[in-house]
């Protein structure tokens, strides 16, 4: 079906072309373009559905004291390492193994650090697990009380 093409108005001879006086200038009528006017006009629109625009919010750790862990998947690890049977994640730059992926051969893996996914996963297919920096909970508690700053002298005489 076909429509008729609607012919264009062309405002010939009209100052407003539909917009009125005052109003149909620039953005008059809207008090501004875009945020104009936040601060004076529109005070209380922006406090009520803006209040965190202006100010600073929240904080960035600094760089400086975020570790970067580098890690790498046990699904990586037989095309990372083809033919190996141990591999010292370590000393090739990873600090921690994660569980992604699958595994099809036997290996012996000296890391940091492990998931638990990872370590069942190269247990599963018979091979190793050796942590270099394991925690253990007590340890996790020693270091807690000394941030703290309690030693065993402290705890005894409490």
């Amino acid at each position: 079906m076909e429509v008729a093409k609607q012919k264009t108005k062309k405002f010939r001879g009209s100052a407003t072309h539909g917009r009125g006086k005052k109003g149909g200038r620039g953005a008059g009528l809207r008090g501004g373009r875009g945020n104009a006017g936040l601060l004076k006009h529109k005070w209380m629109h922006m406090i009520k559905y803006m209040p965190n625009h202006f100010g600073r919010h929240g904080f960035k750790r600094p760089q400086s004291i975020v570790k970067k862990v580098k890690t790498v998947n046990v699904g990586q690890l037989e095309a990372l390492f083809p033919g190996k049977n141990a591999v010292d994640l370590e000393k090739e730059g990873f600090d921690k193994l994660l569980g992604g992926g699958s595994l099809n051969s036997k290996l012996k893996i000296k890391v940091g650090s492990a998931s638990e996914k990872a370590i069942k996963k190269v247990e599963a297919k018979g091979g190793e697990v050796i942590l270099l920096h394991e925690k253990t909970k007590e340890d996790v508690d020693v270091d807690s009380r000394e941030e703290k700053g309690l030693n065993e002298e402290t705890l005894k005489n409490s």
